[in-house]
């Protein structure tokens, strides 16, 4: 008999579990290596901000009737933010128009037009691009609701695109609030880089990088293959694969 044939079943199982766990290492042992315990990178959103406003409270009232209040219709990705039910007519120089404009909630210090650059050329505006909040010099236009009008002597602008993010996801990228990153839209056909994406860092934003419909349709983000945001000084960044094209509105 040999020896192979000598040995009892509990010896043979103790050198098969020697073996597997020399292989396998700490796993097999259910321990975490130090590959897996690397935090993740944070999930990228990208969406499309169309046109919208924002208005005070005095002129929600002027536009849609005394005590009305905005009535939210689709919350948007940042909590506490929304479309709401209500729209406006925006009314610019020689009678052009846009019919239907979402307005955002919840209601701000100044009322805001954002338009993409298609929207203020067909209204006759030339709306500069501006950070959001930051309207002092820039055109107006007129507001139409069911039941008053609103002229705005400013505020009409094309929103700088921006990437909201918390300040853990700052630490993350290696930024602060008021730098600038690229956003990076890889495709088959269009690959596109954005400069100057603004960061607007907070304790509780989810990130999130607005870009305009004119914005999004030139970087085809509905066939993009990989969405990548980079800090401008070293070019690295994290990779994102969800993308949310909103065609009412996302921004704020």
């Amino acid at each position: 008999m040999s020896a192979m044939t000598s040995l009892d079943r509990s010896a043979i199982e103790a050198i098969v579990r020697r073996v597997v766990m020399t292989s396998l290492g700490p796993a097999a042992e259910g321990q975490t290596s130090s590959a897996s315990s690397t935090p993740a990178a944070p999930k990228l959103v990208v969406s499309i901000s169309a046109r919208h406003v924002h208005l005070t409270d005095e002129h929600v009232e002027i536009l849609f009737g005394k005590g009305r209040v905005l009535n939210p219709d689709k919350e948007l990705y940042q909590k506490g933010f929304f479309a709401a039910k209500e729209t406006v007519m925006v009314v610019g120089p020689r009678k052009r128009m846009l019919p239907n404009v979402r307005v955002l909630g919840p209601t701000r210090g100044a009322s805001q037009v954002e338009l993409a650059m298609t929207d203020a050329i067909s209204l006759g505006i030339e709306a500069p691009v501006r950070h959001s909040g930051k309207i002092d010099g820039t055109p107006g236009c007129v507001l139409v609701g069911p039941v008053g009008v609103v002229e705005l002597k400013q505020g009409v602008i094309r929103a700088a695109r921006h990437v909201h993010m918390s300040f853990e996801d700052a630490k993350h990228y290696g930024v602060s609030n008021g730098d600038s990153m690229k956003l990076r839209i890889r495709s088959h056909e269009c690959t596109t880089t954005f400069e100057d994406v603004l960061v607007r860092a907070d304790v509780a934003s989810l990130l999130e990088v607005h870009l305009d419909t004119d914005e999004g349709n030139a970087c085809m983000l509905d066939d993009a293959t990989e969405i990548s945001l980079l800090k401008v000084s070293d070019g690295c960044g994290c990779h994102g694969k969800k993308k949310i094209v909103r065609p009412v509105a996302a921004g704020r």
